[in-house]
């Protein structure tokens, strides 16, 4: 999709009156078979039957997230409280430190705090249930009473999201998009939480093995929509939905370009949708650089996504991404 040049020739995606698409690439497949053609404004409007169906979830106003609305970019700040995360190998494994790093985060305007204690980076080994809760448990009871910013919890595991919503989660974010455990959707559904689903092909200790894709692009949108409806078949509502292409889980340096260049397609699902590129291996692919030194790309890739409406970035450095932000939005808006 391209900005548009004026609001008149344009329509809003999400809602959002400050997001203004000219054009839309309509992807067909048949088979093996693969067909785009770009959609003007006027054509989607057109009344077409099946251009209506896309245009509405497009253009479908998404509910609150955890009672935060859905028009500006949000930044969801990472906490791992792991012992061997890509990021950060390890360094708030202790209760106290993640809890100190989780209060930092906020205090540099993260609007969310994802709260996870199982590494999932390629090569990650499964923590076992009671390992995971007595990590991520005593950071979410010490955290729930006193952060603005609602806590997320990274989990694949049902019982830790029974437990963590008990204690004051508000949000639920699966890298396996509840298909890791038999319980999670029903879990899901009974909490009442929002949920994101995430794209990955394969487990962690296998995933970047060799991932292969007929059109990444559209085998992960046809992915995504199939969960959300075994979603709705659980109980879970789309309105209560987050879709998650996955950068980095099971993606080629080319696949995850193609994904973050292509990140507005995923609003065809009618669903909010998430990105989380912060600190990727796909950067230091592309330039050299380590986890340390990747932010200058994380950044890159943040805007990136928001330009591309996407609605909450997942990211490590939030000040440094904060900044970004207000510096893009101004420009935008003047």
């Amino acid at each position: 999709m391209a900005d548009a040049a004026a609001g008149s020739l344009g329509f809003a995606v999400a809602g959002r009156r400050d997001l203004l698409f000219a054009a839309a690439e309509l992807i067909e497949r048949d088979g093996s078979v693969i067909g785009r053609r770009i959609v003007s404004a006027a054509e989607l409007r057109s009344g077409q039957p099946e251009l209506a169906g896309l245009l509405e979830r497009l253009g479908r106003r998404h509910d609150p997230v955890a009672g935060l609305a859905l028009d500006r970019p949000l930044i969801m700040g990472v906490v791992n409280v792991t012992s061997d995360s890509f990021s950060d190998g390890g360094r708030y494994l202790a209760a106290d430190a993640a809890i100190a790093h989780a209060l930092q985060l906020e205090a540099e305007g993260a609007d969310i705090l994802d709260i996870g204690a199982e590494s999932t980076r390629p090569g990650a080994k499964p923590v076992d249930l009671q390992v995971e809760l007595s990590r991520v448990m005593p950071v979410i009871e010490a955290l729930a009473p006193q952060v603005r910013a609602p806590l997320s919890i990274d989990t694949r595991k049902a019982e830790v999201m029974r437990r963590a919503a008990r204690a004051g989660a508000a949000l639920i974010n699966d890298v396996s998009a509840l298909t890791y455990d038999p319980d999670a959707p029903q879990v899901a559904a009974e909490t009442g939480l929002p949920v994101v689903l995430m794209h990955a092909q394969g487990d962690p200790r296998t995933m970047q093995d060799d991932p292969r894709y007929e059109d990444v692009v559209l085998d992960v949108y046809d992915w995504l929509g199939a969960r959300i409806e075994a979603c709705e078949r659980a109980g879970i509502p789309r309105s209560r939905l987050l879709v998650d292409p996955g950068i980095g889980f099971g993606k080629t340096l080319a696949h995850n370009l193609a994904l973050l260049g292509a990140s507005s397609i995923f609003h065809g699902l009618g669903c909010a949708v998430l990105l989380g590129a912060s600190r990727k291996s796909f950067i230091g692919g592309l330039t050299g650089a380590d986890a340390q030194g990747r932010l200058p790309g994380s950044l890159a890739a943040a805007l990136l996504a928001a330009e591309q409406g996407v609605q909450v970035l997942r990211v490590h450095d939030v000040a440094a991404t904060r900044q970004a932000l207000a510096v893009w939005e101004a420009a935008r808006g003047a």
